[in-house]
């Protein structure tokens, strides 16, 4: 999980699972309300396309907030698994 932190709960988290050592499926994003409309989501999911990036991982989207900011994204197109 990609995950922001305050005061030890979890305050927003982007869940996934690995079905190999070269493919993520990113399952969910939350993000809780005193941190909506602070970019948030989108860089949990920027995280892990720089750690998709970092490690050769493809990436399938199931989360739908995901899906809507990789198709704004054609330059995360890379990590994409098609």
């Amino acid at each position: 999980m990609f995950y922001v932190e305050n005061d030890g709960q979890v305050e927003a988290e982007m869940t996934y699972h690995m079905t190999s050592l070269d493919k993520m499926v990113i399952e969910h994003t939350e993000v809780g309300d005193e941190l909506r409309g602070q970019n948030v989501g989108y860089e949990l999911v920027h995280a892990a396309v720089e750690y998709a990036r970092q490690h050769q991982i493809k990436i399938t989207v199931w989360c739908p907030f995901a899906k809507k900011i990789f198709d704004k994204k054609a330059d995360w197109s890379d990590v994409l698994d098609k």
